[in-house]
């Protein structure tokens, strides 16, 4: 495969990280004489044939900023028989030799479907989900990370001077990988999980343990769409003396310059995309894998393993807070 002309658009919900990603490419691709032709607001874009050169002036001091310079998008248009053939129409007439597309799970979904129309692409994973199939990272999740633990961090400050509950409201899409690492990175608690049970009465039995063992305050996180948080937050009043207080994150840790770690991550899964052209290669996601990053071919992907049942089992450990017996071998499970 020949590549001269390379497409590049974001798209999804957006993820800390993504502007690394275009500076990176587009540097390493001028650097080995490639055209970078930008795509504005994702697979819309190429529907409406909204192309724009990138160059060098284009991605200067983009690196520090969140959000994406080239706008993100949705894909209804795309998702369309007639816009999709719009699109490939476009790609065509605008003599792209491949489209390289910087998302998540659906930004992957519609680059198979142009790759099975016989345009070339690579996916480059950013969603502060951690959630592709085939790689253990993506770019956005420590960032995203770091801002629900400094949200968590500040509401403890809170809590802990009213004797309070605190219920935290994580949007993660329906993996959980977010509000989990959350947990247990800030002791929450107990954390609600989508496929997870959930049980209100040992629930409440752990928080009335933890209280009569002296502790003034508790985190519970939740994924969005879980529970209710205020019907929750009922029926935990209903069992026991607590008073809740409801965080809702939202959209906030989507937004915000990338940490260090997706910084580095992502200049370096950009770079490798243009190592993959260089090489003649094409349909397949830059994947991280034990800190190894490769190209990996779409037909080999694989779902996204569940929240690790060591981890899970070592949050349940550490949130007890102490080593009472009788308490443990009622074998209270705080990953709900």
């Amino acid at each position: 495969m020949k590549v001269k002309r390379i497409a590049v658009l974001t798209s999804g919900g957006g993820a800390p990280g993504m502007n690394t990603v275009i500076r990176a490419l587009t540097r390493k691709g001028l650097y080995h004489n490639f055209e970078i032709i930008g795509v504005a607001s994702g697979y819309e874009g190429l529907c409406k044939g909204d192309f724009s050169t990138v160059d060098s002036r284009t991605v200067a001091g983009i690196i520090k900023e969140g959000g994406s310079v080239l706008k993100l998008g949705e894909s209804e248009g795309f998702d369309t028989l007639a816009g999709f053939s719009q699109a490939v129409g476009n790609i065509k007439q605008e003599r792209i030799d491949v489209v390289v597309a910087i998302g998540g799970k659906k930004t992957l979904c519609n680059a198979e479907r142009l790759s099975a129309a016989g345009i070339p692409t690579l996916v480059i994973p950013a969603t502060i989900n951690n959630d592709m199939p085939g790689s253990d990272y993506t770019i956005g999740f420590d960032t995203a990370l770091n801002t629900v633990l400094q949200a968590i961090n500040k509401l403890r400050d809170t809590v802990s001077s009213c004797d309070r509950l605190a219920i935290v409201e994580v949007y993660d899409g329906c993996a959980g990988h977010l509000t989990f690492m959350a947990g247990l990175a800030a002791g929450a608690e107990a954390v609600l999980l989508p496929g997870k049970r959930i049980d209100v009465e040992e629930l409440c039995q752990g928080l009335l343990h933890s209280s009569a063992k002296g502790k003034l305050y508790s985190i519970i996180l939740a994924s969005e769409g879980v529970v209710d948080c205020n019907a929750f937050a009922e029926q935990i009043a209903a069992r026991t003396s607590f008073t809740s207080r409801i965080t809702v994150l939202g959209h906030t840790p989507r937004g915000g310059a990338p940490s260090a770690y997706d910084s580095v991550t992502a200049s370096r899964m950009g770079a490798l995309a243009i190592e993959t052209l260089l090489l003649g290669k094409a349909n397949a996601m830059v994947a991280m894998n034990r800190d190894e990053i490769a190209a990996v071919p779409y037909e080999v992907l694989t779902p996204r393993p569940a929240v690790s049942p060591d981890l899970a089992e070592l949050l349940s450990v550490l949130a007890l807070k102490d080593s009472d017996t009788d308490y443990k071998d009622k074998n209270y499970n705080r990953v709900m």
